[in-house]
């Protein structure tokens, strides 16, 4: 029996990023290229098609669905090889007519980086170092104990060590700065250089820092704790509501402690406290009158009052200028268009497991 969170928010799967963190322009070139050839990354000519390299190409796939930005099926009845398809989600987001296709507003980071840790999520490394890291400050071998740790509570087969070393090296690599980089020598929020950047985006949220552990000592990193500047209060109130529909709340309420605290919540994810993620709720409370926060006996909760998966895409929805009435499909006309997005998620991460394990072999 499963005796961590890890076993209900995500699924086994290490190492299928190729050693290579999201980078800059690879989900927008995803998103147009799995729109119009589902096998785009079964092709012989993917590598001229995306433009990278063989191993790069396997990067992109897995990233684009550890985002949910695509979804993986197979392709024609008893087929071991599987087809993909772009998700609503990628279609509001990355489109040309999108939210915000090339990802200049910090706040698609956020967004995005809520998405990979959201059920199910493909990435358990991850998931485990934002959710279940008892300090903020750890080491490659302490973290990678702990994951292999958690692996072991949820039941699943054992992840092979050089794995899970692998994700470690790839999640760091994906948030903190490099060291000697201009990111590193600034303050935590800044954006960092452009090289750094554009090698990876989401080390401009600033989530993660290496420290100096002085001689011999080994490599550690430290999540941060300064002020999201970067992170609009629209963001962090679209993961609460998206959180509480998670928790199956329904209409009524969802305590902010919770919100802030429990393993899978928006503070953890964002590494913020109860205070900061109360006040973006507040902010966004005060322009919409289905939201608000209440207070009994010292305890604050946010209080909907309609389903919160609808009210959580409406808050987003303004943030981005009402993307919906800019001729977005429907979720039902995107689901007529893409059929094979109607399978069970359970399915469909299975069936993504099995074709990249496949592959790899």
């Amino acid at each position: 029996m499963a005796t961590t969170p890890l076993a209900l928010a995500a699924r086994p799967a290490f190492a299928r990023h190729e050693t290579f963190a999201p980078r800059f322009g690879w989900l927008h070139k995803a998103y147009l290229q799995v729109s119009e050839n589902n096998d785009v990354f079964l092709r012989d000519d993917a590598t001229v098609t995306l433009g990278v390299g063989k191993n790069m190409v396997n990067a992109i796939r897995y990233w684009s669905a550890a985002f949910k930005l695509t979804v993986e099926y197979p392709k024609s009845g008893n087929s071991r090889a599987f087809a993909a398809a772009p998700t609503w989600e990628a279609r509001w987001l990355l489109d040309e007519n999108g939210a915000d296709p090339y990802l200049e507003d910090p706040a698609s980071l956020w967004l995005l980086h809520w998405w990979l840790l959201s059920p199910t999520c493909a990435t358990p490394a991850w998931w485990t170092a934002f959710h279940l890291l008892p300090s903020a400050r750890f080491t490659e071998p302490e973290l990678t104990e702990l994951i292999e740790r958690h692996v072991r509570l949820a039941g699943w087969d054992g992840a092979v060590r050089a794995s899970v070393e692998k994700d470690v090296d790839c999640m760091t690599k994906m948030y903190a700065p490099r060291k000697g980089s201009a990111a590193s020598k600034k303050q935590v929020e800044s954006a960092g250089s452009f090289e750094d950047v554009l090698d990876c985006p989401f080390r401009e949220l600033g989530l993660l820092e290496s420290v100096d552990p002085g001689h011999k000592a080994p490599k550690t990193w430290r999540f941060t704790s300064a002020a999201r500047t970067s992170l609009p209060p629209a963001v962090v109130a679209y993961a609460c509501l998206d959180y509480a529909a998670q928790m199956g709340s329904g209409a009524g309420s969802i305590a902010v402690a919770r919100l802030a605290n429990e393993p899978g919540g928006p503070g953890r994810a964002f590494r913020i406290r109860e205070p900061e993620l109360a006040q973006s709720l507040e902010m966004v409370c005060d322009q919409h009158p289905e939201l608000g926060i209440s207070e009994a006996v010292g305890q604050r909760a946010l209080v909907f009052h309609r389903n919160p998966k609808e009210l959580a895409w409406d808050v987003l929805d303004e943030h981005y200028g009402r993307v919906r009435d800019r001729g977005c499909p429907t979720r039902e006309e995107w689901l007529e268009k893409y059929p094979q997005l109607a399978t069970r998620p359970a399915q469909r991460a299975a069936a993504a497991a099995s074709a990249m394990l496949e592959e790899a072999v």
